[in-house]
């Protein structure tokens, strides 16, 4: 099995062919693969069929007659943009559980088979952050790494008492009540005199 960061798309040994990140509902819709695409135009297309091939002709004139005519060309393409989207969706969940690090392929059966869309709406409420590259050697890393994997530089500050995470401008820690600029003039090397 692929170690955390080699599961990441563009990341490769040297760092220098790491991906871009799509911005926008534009972008994202991009990410997409082909075969998501093509799977949702067959069963759109082939939702208009079952309309108007197998339920308009068994339905009772009495019943149809009760449909406007822009109802009967409305449901079904409704009924087909549903299914479509459906398959889109499942198709942005496999690709973006991919490129977060996370299991892909459990979360793509949990689209599809959670009912009502709930496992659509939990993949969105519990996914991962997007994976940040390391500033010393640009290689990508799970944004709850402190430190990169592959060459230990500091990603996140942490305390040297308690080794929490710290947050941007603190002068205490939170967790222990460290000073944190004794801990940094303490962590520098004194000037030779």
């Amino acid at each position: 099995m692929n170690t955390f960061n080699e599961r990441f798309l563009g990341n490769s040994e040297s760092g220098s062919d790491m991906g871009q990140t799509p911005r926008g509902f534009w972008g994202n819709l991009g990410l997409i693969r082909p075969t998501a695409w093509v799977i949702a135009a067959v069963l759109f297309f082939g939702m208009q069929a079952l309309f108007w091939l197998v339920i308009w002709p068994q339905t009772h004139p009495d019943e149809l007659e009760k449909l406007s005519d822009v109802g009967k060309i409305c449901l079904p393409i409704l009924a087909g943009t549903f299914v479509a989207i459906y398959v889109l969706l499942i198709g942005f969940v496999y690709v973006d559980a991919k490129r977060r690090g996370m299991r892909y392929v459990m979360w793509t059966w949990l689209t599809i088979f959670v009912p009502y869309s709930i496992g659509i709406i939990l993949y969105f409420v519990l996914r991962d952050p997007m994976p940040t590259p390391c500033p010393k050697c640009s290689r990508l890393s799970a944004a709850s790494f402190t430190f990169c994997p592959h060459c230990g530089a500091e990603l996140m500050r942490t305390c040297r008492v308690c080794h929490k995470k710290l947050g941007a401008g603190w002068v205490n820690c939170a967790y222990c009540g460290t000073s944190l600029t004794a801990q940094a003039r303490s962590s520098t090397p004194a000037a030779s005199v």
